[in-house]
């Protein structure tokens, strides 16, 4: 069975309160994005996982396809498996990449083993590997609040906009990032900001993690910045970067324009 992990962009992201167990409520709009990962998992007779693509910098152990094919093998009886992932969205960018491979994973398995898991449970699951992972079961435009577990489905659409991501090669630790972040409540909820038309959404909808790591790696404002002046109607880092993306209203032709940049574009469906 193949199948292709899709990544995210966050439309908004508001870090609200420090919650007693030391994670954080947040506020934000997670939007799928047809940037893609491969992976297939075939049945097999021992338990291999290969990687390619991209460098896969961790552990087989702490691999979150490793450990969603784990989380289902400790619930029920199902075969050994060889995975093989090819690996294009990039790390440490904010774009929920591997929270989608390893939800992604979750899903193959329940169609490819018959087991019958519904979504809710397949959610459950995915929320137990990480923040990100239960947004990939519907994999649609979701409110997203609590530590990112918490979903309502937005009716939303950006069909028709070309998307620019630009990843940098800067590495931002999420963990560091919320440190540097004062909660607070803005005024305006996100699901009532985001009804305004896109071009007004600049000096609205914002990220709270932009400010201090723009000024711990100026690069990436200078991202910003540059996608703006190519003409992007809004602009913006994902969750807590190193990513940004460029929203366009028509195609536009920006190769070489970031140099030593990873850089997807296309159109929105």
């Amino acid at each position: 069975m193949i199948v292709y992990p899709n990544c995210k962009i966050n439309l908004g992201l508001n870090v609200l309160s420090r919650r007693a167990d030391g994670y954080h409520n947040i506020e934000s709009i997670f939007y799928p994005v047809p940037w893609h990962d491969m992976l297939e998992i075939i049945p097999s007779d021992d338990c291999h996982f290969n990687f390619n693509g991209l460098n896969v910098n961790c552990a087989r152990e702490e691999n979150l396809c490793f450990r969603a094919y784990n989380l289902i093998k400790r619930q029920v009886n199902i075969p050994d498996i060889d995975l093989f992932l090819y690996k294009q969205i990039p790390f440490g960018a904010g774009l929920g990449g591997g929270s989608a491979d390893a939800t992604f994973t979750l899903k193959a398995l329940n169609e490819l083993f018959s087991l019958n898991l519904g979504d809710d449970k397949i959610a459950e699951m995915a929320s137990s590997l990480g923040s990100d992972c239960a947004f990939f079961v519907q994999n649609s435009p979701c409110y997203v609040t609590g530590t990112g577990t918490t979903l309502c489905p937005l009716n939303l659409s950006l069909k028709g906009f070309y998307l620019v991501i630009v990843k940098p090669d800067v590495f931002v630790s999420t963990k560091e990032a919320y440190k540097m972040i004062i909660p607070r409540h803005p005024v305006v909820s996100l699901p009532d900001l985001i009804k305004a038309p896109v071009t007004e959404w600049k000096n609205t909808i914002i990220n709270d993690f932009e400010e201090p790591v723009f000024s711990k790696y100026p690069l990436i404002r200078q991202i910003r910045e540059k996608l703006y002046e190519s003409g992007a109607v809004y602009a913006s880092m994902s969750g807590s970067g190193s990513a940004v993306y460029g929203l366009f209203e028509q195609k536009m032709t920006i190769a070489g324009e970031f140099d030593h940049c990873i850089v997807w574009q296309g159109f929105l469906s």
